[in-house]
Parts: structure tokens; C-alpha cells; sequence
């Protein structure tokens, strides 16, 4: 691995962080590396900061990786609340051209959880009244099977009804730190989910999301 560039040091560390010797910060990257690497969700920096050395900063430590990995083949993104390496978006086209394609949920599913998305937390019926169709149990347990919806509490409503939102893995399959960065319903007239940056790494490591219908649920 590269030394850290003496002129990034500066900008990429703390008050606390700048008294330690170069090799202690080194060590400190050597860890968040191989922490997020070998993570199977996004590290978030409490986590990070579990795993460091005495006196670093998991921010700095963060920032500085992210430097050091920008530009490159793999980067450091921040995904889900925590960091996590993904494909640069620019050799998506090539990429894609080789990566097996896993299996794609349907599109019922898709708009389904569209729906939930843009409507959290909500209920299975207001779902169904949204789509004007009914949801299929199997459609439900496909979202819930990837991990992309999960049970957000009851609804204060006769039979205390169940409440769905996305997850943190939805944030993470589309490239999203947050809810907030969705685009905004009136966009989707003219462009859908397709356009936010789903990387080709993350299909090779999670069932791929078929967008082509996303602008049509919402």
C-alpha cells in the first residue's frame, strides 16, 4: 500500500490524530481497509473505531482512505450510513459486459417497493391502494428475502397493522447515503430509479433491483 502523502496528512487528521508517528496512522488505514473489505454491509465509524489504534480518529481515518482511493478502479464511498468500496462508475460499461447478471425481481416487487420508498412507513394496504392491485405475500417475502423492506413498528389503526421501510441494504443497492438523496417524485416523469448510481458491484454481491419500472410504481 502507498505511504500517505505527506501534504494530504495534514487535511486528513485531528488535533489528536497529528501527534501520533506516521506508521501509527499508516497502521490505522492498514485496519479500515481490511475491516471494510472483509465487511459484508457498510462499516460505520463507531465500528471503525473500535478496531483502531489508541488516539486515532475513525473521520480522519475515513477521509484519508477515501483520498487515497479516489480515482482508483475500487473507491471508498460513503453508502447506508457507513463506507464501503465500490466499482468506480465510470467502468461500469465495461463491467457490465461480463458480470453474470443474478436473479432480478420482479416487477411487481419493484413497485412495490417503489411505493415504500417514497411513502415510508406504510402499510401493506395503503401499498396495495397506491398500486391499485393487490400484494401478493410472495411479493412481499421476495423484498423482505433481499433485505431491501423490513417492519417499521404497528400502525395506530384497528388490527394495529404493519408498518414497512426500506432498509439499510436499500441504501447501499443503490448507491444511497440516505433517504434524502432519492430523487424527487416529480423528476421520475421524465427519468426513473435507473439514473441513481447502482454499481456493477453491487450486483455481483446482492440480487440485482430491475429499475426499468421504478418510474411507473412511483
Amino acid at each position: 500500500m502507498d505511504s500517505l502523502p505527506p501534504d494530504l496528512a495534514p487535511a486528513c487528521t485531528d488535533d489528536t490524530a497529528t501527534t501520533l508517528p506516521p506508521d501509527r496512522f499508516e497502521e490505522g488505514l492498514r485496519i479500515a481497509e481490511a475491516l471494510i473489505f472483509a465487511s459484508d454491509r457498510p462499516v460505520r465509524p463507531e465500528r471503525l473505531q473500535l478496531a483502531l489504534p489508541e488516539g486515532l480518529s475513525a473521520s480522519a481515518v475515513l477521509t484519508a482512505l477515501a483520498a487515497r482511493t479516489a480515482g482508483r478502479p475500487v473507491e471508498l464511498v460513503e453508502v447506508g450510513g457507513g463506507f464501503a468500496f465500490r466499482t468506480a462508475l465510470d467502468l461500469a460499461p465495461a463491467i457490465t459486459r461480463v458480470v453474470e447478471v443474478p436473479r432480478r425481481l420482479p416487477k411487481a416487487a419493484m413497485e412495490a417497493l417503489s411505493i415504500v420508498a417514497y411513502h415510508q412507513p406504510v402499510t401493506r394496504a395503503e401499498i396495495e391502494e397506491l398500486r391499485g392491485a393487490a400484494l401478493a405475500q410472495s411479493t412481499l417475502d421476495a423484498l423482505l428475502e433481499a433485505g431491501l423492506v423490513a417492519p417499521k413498528g404497528k400502525k395506530e389503526a384497528p388490527g394495529r397493522p404493519t408498518l414497512w421501510g426500506t432498509t439499510g441494504k436499500f441504501l447501499d443497492q443503490f448507491g444511497l447515503k440516505s433517504l434524502s438523496e432519492l430523487p424527487r417524485k416529480e423528476e421520475l416523469v421524465s427519468q426513473d430509479l435507473a439514473t441513481l448510481p447502482l454499481r456493477p458491484a453491487d450486483e455481483a454481491e446482492n440480487d440485482a433491483v430491475d429499475t426499468a419500472t421504478s418510474a411507473e410504481a412511483a
